[in-house]
């Protein structure tokens, strides 16, 4: 026990040893100033709950004026990104299952017969409810945009009709989850988030602890290349990260009722390439990181951007362009739109392969830096 007065010589002393640490530790030092900075352009610019410029298509069956107007409607407003025409029920569908489009607007013909004769004519807007907090606003904000372009063209001898409420009818459908539920979009994200977490925590602290414990000599004294090295650390944690899926979607289909209805086989071999991209950043960054805290830290920095710009939580379209270009480099973007595919819309290999060739790119460029990086000795 110290006795005697308190000393402000001896607690300054301390302080400064304090400081002269962190100034050496700088990594430490880069996350304390870092990380608030992210999460404020993460917050302040790149999530938007209420997106903007959604892909739509058009099917129209009708070249009436009203129907023109209407699609210019949609057009002027910032909602609807119309991309295109359509020119069936199976093509609009196909676009939706791909997820290349968030709204088919369809048409019906004799249009414009039907809503001057009184006949209060149906819109058909199908909407891909894989993402309900993406379709919610813009679906809504169509009803009001076809007020308004009925408003300005109903005029003269047609003008009772716009009094009519509502002349034409809207019938929004919304595909693969009616009922708009959010865990049918949260809970198959949720694996990902699970598999990057987790997966790059456990291959980057399992590396540092050895070279913390002084037992990475024994590992660089063996006649093993650095990929022989890379296979045999990483192997057992993709059977953990296999583990983990199942447990996670027998949870989601028991659990949440979350469909699977496209093949577990399929949905086994894209889990497969993804948990391998995560060992192979969570290689990587223990190649970097002479100790734990440092790999924990790297951790942060690769879930942080994998969990708010990856479409998991916020809608990607919603985002400005230089955070889709950001989350365009995340495996978790592109394993998002797979897995959510795969069980809710029942997706095949034709319609996941533009999501799964960037993660096998993804796979090779991790894999060749983590063996670049690889030290061959301690210093």
């Amino acid at each position: 026990m110290w006795k005697g007065r308190f000393s402000f010589g001896r607690t300054g002393a301390i302080m400064q040893k304090e400081f002269t640490q962190l100034r050496r530790e700088r990594s430490t030092f880069a996350m304390i100033v870092l990380l608030p900075i992210i999460q404020l352009l993460l917050f302040g610019y790149a999530v938007d709950m209420n997106p903007k410029y959604l892909p739509t298509y058009i099917l129209s069956r009708d070249q009436s004026v009203f129907s023109r107007s209407f699609v210019a409607g949609l057009k002027n407003s910032l909602y609807f990104d119309i991309r295109g025409d359509v020119h069936s029920d199976e093509e609009g569908e196909e676009l939706l299952r791909k997820g290349q489009a968030q709204f088919i607007v369809t048409i019906p013909e004799y249009f414009e017969r039907d809503l001057v004769g009184g006949k209060r004519p149906s819109v058909l807007v199908q909407v891909d409810g894989t993402d309900p907090v993406a379709s919610s606003g813009p679906a809504a904000a169509m009803n009001g945009i076809l007020e308004s372009v009925l408003r300005h063209d109903l005029k003269g001898p047609l003008e009772n009709l716009s009094t009519v409420k509502p002349a034409v009818e809207l019938i929004q459908h919304r595909m693969y989850n009616p009922e708009g539920l959010t865990r049918f979009n949260i809970v198959p994200g949720l694996l990902g988030i699970v598999l990057t977490m987790t997966g790059v925590m456990m291959v980057a602290l399992a590396l540092t602890r050895e070279r913390e414990r002084g037992t990475m000599e024994n590992l660089l004294a063996m006649p093993a290349r650095p990929l022989e090295v890379m296979i045999g650390k990483i192997v057992p944690y993709i059977l953990i990260g296999y583990i983990q899926s199942t447990i996670v979607v027998t949870a989601a289909w028991f659990l949440f009722s979350v469909p699977v209805l496209g093949s577990l086989w399929l949905l086994g071999g894209v889990l497969g390439i993804f948990i391998t991209c995560n060992m192979a950043m969570g290689y990587a960054l223990a190649t970097i990181s002479r100790t734990q805290m440092q790999a924990m830290q790297g951790t942060v920095l690769i879930a942080l951007p994998s969990l708010m710009l990856s479409g998991f939580i916020f809608p990607f379209s919603g985002m400005p362009v230089w955070a889709q270009t950001i989350g365009r480099i995340i495996p978790m973007t592109y394993f998002n739109r797979i897995v959510r595919g795969v069980m809710l819309k029942g997706n095949g290999i034709e319609e996941i392969w533009p999501e799964t060739w960037p993660l096998l790119i993804f796979l090779l460029v991790a894999t060749i830096i983590a063996i670049k990086c690889y030290r061959k000795t301690i210093d």
